[in-house]
């Protein structure tokens, strides 16, 4: 993991660029509206968000209170309340999700897509669950059926992550395809959520993408290129990555009171695994790597 220091270095960049632009292009409706300023910086407030999926706390406020209250006044002298400091989150979400963008690596050629369940409250609270109310959904996988979201990953054979989307948890994995593979090239290798005989051709024909997926039980066995078949075996580093995002970057849980701050826990838990400095990536002859 990057230290406290290189961490806020690379987030202080980014904001230094984001920032000036991003106060240029918000709408203003005419009328003069007090911007009271954080007695922290952006870079601050994003740096100790990204810090604390990189840590061993599973509670934000312990972290808050334990750690950067006690141990990190050196390094952020200027220092919020814990509850003045939950009042900012919603406000990071833009600049950490251009910090997520600024974090993705580059397509290789050879892609792994998946997509996974983030659920939001236990099944028997589903009734009386109103955080999510009209924008999470019951989705059904392969363990059962959640109350949630699910996370669409798009990841090259480095472990680098490529692309990401949130839906509601009752949509169909391949509707989020396109929009995930518009930056990608080459091969790309999913489970049998994806089987698809209209989406196979939309990404050959218009975007020049093979989808290498395994056959369903019930369907006719195909003569596979052996390389193919090998691609879909080493599927299974999607759900290694997966793993890692849920109990190490801790990208899931049901404690969540608002849907800002839900989606400010998925991009740091992102961000907090692209700073990773080792991860799971497949080995790969160099002639099973297709040119650009």
């Amino acid at each position: 993991m990057l230290s406290l220091e290189e961490l806020f270095c690379t987030v202080d960049d980014c904001c230094k660029v984001f920032e000036p632009l991003w106060q240029k292009q918000l709408l203003n409706d005419g009328h003069m509206r007090r911007q009271r300023s954080s007695q922290m910086s952006l870079s601050e407030m994003m740096t100790i968000q990204i810090a604390y999926h990189q840590s061993a706390y599973r509670n934000f406020k312990a972290f808050y209170e334990k750690q950067v209250c006690q141990y990190w006044t050196d390094a952020f002298p200027r220092q919020l309340s814990y509850s003045r400091f939950v009042d900012w989150i919603p406000s990071l979400l833009m600049p950490l999700s251009v910090y997520l963008h600024h974090c993705f690596g580059a397509c290789t050629g050879v892609s792994v897509m998946d997509a996974t369940k983030l659920t939001v409250c236990h099944n028997q609270r589903i009734h009386s669950h109103k955080v999510f109310k009209g924008l999470a959904d019951r989705g059904k996988t392969s363990t059962g059926w959640f109350y949630g979201f699910k996370l669409h990953l798009l990841i090259n054979d480095q472990g680098e992550l490529l692309n990401m989307t949130i839906t509601p948890g009752n949509t169909d994995d391949r509707k989020p395809v396109l929009k995930l593979l518009e930056n990608s090239f080459g091969k790309v290798v999913a489970d049998r959520g994806y089987v698809s005989q209209k989406l196979f051709e939309t990404l050959l024909k218009q975007m020049g993408i093979q989808l290498i997926v395994k056959p369903r039980k019930n369907m006719k066995n195909k003569l596979i290129p052996l390389m193919d078949k090998i691609l879909t075996r080493k599927r299974a580093i999607v759900e290694t990555i997966i793993d890692q995002l849920k109990n190490i970057s801790q990208i899931e849980h049901s404690r969540h009171r608002s849907p800002l701050n839900f989606l400010v826990n998925v991009v740091c838990g992102l961000i907090a695994y692209c700073h990773q400095p080792k991860k799971p990536a497949l080995s790969l002859d160099e002639y099973l790597l297709p040119e650009a």
